[in-house]
């Protein structure tokens, strides 16, 4: 009986094998970033490059006519000097208050009213059209009820509720809460969409789980329900922080600012001061705080969520 034993072959193949692999890899890496390559080429191009530009503007002084004269950080030392600085950081805080909590909280409670009722998405369907609307088309409605002896002075005259009389685009504070109103009514609808989707996917065992222990109504919705929608809640109260942070649409085709520079957000005074005013150094100096401003505040506000999520996890 021969017993036949096996005789270990060197094959070149498997190197060359090897070899053809590393190439393939290197192949579709390099097929990768060809395909990559053009969306960040036009990323740089649209946004890293004028952004750099204005940083470097920020430090000049320039009227879009003559060459940009280097002067440091005077348009920094006058921005901090500026007396409409004070109601402009006022009038920001306002907005960044205002347009993120109650919009954020209505959204949630028409979310939370009308998932899972028969007719639901009737009953949402008023407060999402508004969000068809442009910016300027919401400032033109809302200038026209908030104007002087317009709509909104009528109502209040017809019901004989205080403030028939005030002129609410006129006088502060009530032009900027009036505008917080308006945006109001334009994103509570957006909020509760995704809500909504936020209800939409949580797990139905949690819910049966409390329900068979007595949970219901509001202690469902605090102990259950809230905690499971938190994650999707940082990312809507994110949102409305950027949006608030850099609203500029509804406040200068309603009041421009006005009266006087009353109801100006650093949106609007950045504006005014590059566009209107040709002082192109200092509107990018003002461009440049508020683009810091917004990285720093939506920078806490998610590392607050981060620790947070941590503690409970």
């Amino acid at each position: 009986m021969s017993v036949a034993t096996a005789t270990p072959i060197n094959s070149p193949a498997a190197p060359a094998a090897g070899g053809r692999a590393k190439r393939g890899d290197r192949g579709a890496r390099w097929g990768a970033l060809g395909f990559v390559s053009p969306a960040v080429i036009l990323v740089a191009v649209l946004l890293y490059a004028p952004f750099l530009y204005t940083v470097a503007l920020s430090f000049t002084e320039y009227d879009g006519l003559n060459s940009p004269q280097w002067i440091g950080v005077e348009n920094f030392t006058r921005f901090f000097d500026d007396p409409a600085l004070t109601t402009s950081l006022r009038n920001t805080l306002m907005w960044v208050v205002g347009t993120t909590v109650v919009p954020v909280a209505l959204g949630l409670l028409v979310a939370v009213l009308s998932f899972g009722i028969k007719g639901g998405t009737w009953l949402r369907l008023p407060f999402m059209l508004p969000y068809a609307l442009s910016g300027a088309g919401l400032a033109v409605i809302w200038g026209f009820i908030l104007q002087s002896g317009g709509a909104a002075n009528d109502v209040l005259g017809f019901l004989h509720l205080p403030g028939a009389d005030t002129s609410f685009l006129q006088e502060e504070p009530w032009n900027t809460l009036g505008m917080i109103v308006a945006w109001t009514w334009q994103q509570t609808g957006v909020n509760a969409l995704l809500f909504l989707v936020g209800l939409q996917s949580i797990p139905k065992e949690p819910l049966e789980a409390a329900r068979i222990d007595g949970a219901s109504g509001w202690s469902l919705f605090r102990h259950v329900t809230w905690p499971l929608l938190a994650p999707l809640t940082t990312v809507v109260v994110g949102l409305a922080l950027v949006a608030s942070l850099k609203t500029f649409d509804i406040v200068w085709v309603t009041t421009q600012g006005g009266p006087g520079r009353n109801s100006e957000t650093l949106a609007v005074t950045m504006y005014r001061d590059a566009f209107v005013s040709g002082e192109y150094g200092y509107g990018s100096a003002v461009a440049l705080v508020l683009t810091l401003t917004t990285g720093a505040v939506t920078l806490a506000y998610l590392r607050r969520q981060v620790k947070s999520r941590e503690a409970l996890g």
